[in-house]
């Protein structure tokens, strides 16, 4: 038989007289523990909801430009709410307000700002900007255009390279289909809405900048935070297009990413969540690092 030490008689009495007291209390203090555990897990739960248990989807679609900083951003927000689910659907801006408009998307995504007639019916909350890069082929000896260069190029009013510096060749439009934000943007901004003469009109960014990186004849424009380097971007009138130029205005084409809702129907939680997260300081690094600039931090 194992021998028990003073010591360890002493614990064992120790305990022993414990047990009694709490039985001649008539469990009082086993109350006062239970209730300590109880008020523990309370306060567990609440940390717990804290931390984040949403759960459910949050449906999106819209802009193709956006594709990058909805990316990073629902990355980022499922690191807070990892029970909930944003898909992404990328049918054009067009499509993303009207989406927000018939409530079929919780959240419409649109790269250019809401129209008059549109504010009627959804609410815009702007949660990054980006610069709309003019590109070229990377052959292309053309390395700066003037606005007002880009306005006679796009109209047909200027129809060779040479015109604009570059070599004897034809010059070959790429932009977006009707509905697109980017291509709205762009014609906008440098006035030829509904006036251009492209030879190819396609459905997505990543399309114009593989048909500028296939044709040393071609121009385009993309979103800023899609372009990579299998293509080249020119300044426009000397300033070049990046996050700081697009954030002091110096960059003259530009446009804000915005979020789309319906002002009729009150967003879910899970959706108000990832509204918020979007617009916060938190995602700012999130939304740089996806190529656009963030409007808060």
């Amino acid at each position: 038989m194992k021998k028990i030490t003073r010591r360890s008689f002493i614990t064992v009495c120790g305990a022993a007289a414990a047990a009694m007291a709490l039985t001649a209390c008539d469990g009082a203090a086993s109350s006062t523990v239970a209730s300590s555990a109880a008020e523990s897990t309370s306060s567990s739960a609440a940390a717990e909801t804290a931390a984040g248990t949403l759960s459910g989807n949050v449906a999106t679609g819209g802009s193709t430009s956006m594709k990058n900083v909805i990316a990073a951003l629902t990355e980022g927000f499922a690191e807070v709410e990892p029970g909930v689910t944003v898909s992404y659907d990328p049918t054009g801006s067009g499509a993303g307000i009207t989406g927000a408009t018939d409530k079929t998307l919780d959240i419409g995504l649109s790269s250019r700002a809401l129209k008059d007639d549109e504010k009627n019916d959804v609410d815009g909350t702007t949660v990054a900007l980006d610069g709309i890069a003019i590109v070229v082929n990377k052959a292309s000896k053309v390395a700066d255009l003037t606005v007002d260069q880009l306005k006679q190029m796009f109209t047909g009013e200027i129809t060779n390279w040479k015109d604009v510096g570059g070599d004897d060749g034809e010059i070959v439009l790429v932009g977006r289909e009707a509905g697109s934000g980017t291509r709205d943007g762009f014609e906008s901004i440098v006035d030829v809405k509904d006036s251009c003469k492209y030879a190819q009109e396609l459905t997505a960014t990543g399309a114009v900048i593989s048909a500028v990186e296939a044709n040393p004849l071609a121009v385009g424009y993309a979103s800023l935070s899609a372009v990579g380097d299998t293509v080249a971007m020119v300044t426009v009138e000397g300033v070049e297009c990046s996050e700081d130029t697009v954030k002091d205005g110096s960059y003259k084409i530009q446009r804000p990413f915005v979020f789309v809702t319906n002002k009729s129907v009150t967003l879910s939680e899970q959706a108000q969540a990832f509204v918020d997260f979007a617009t916060s300081k938190d995602a700012a690094d999130l939304i740089r690092t996806a190529g656009a600039v963030p409007v808060n931090e």
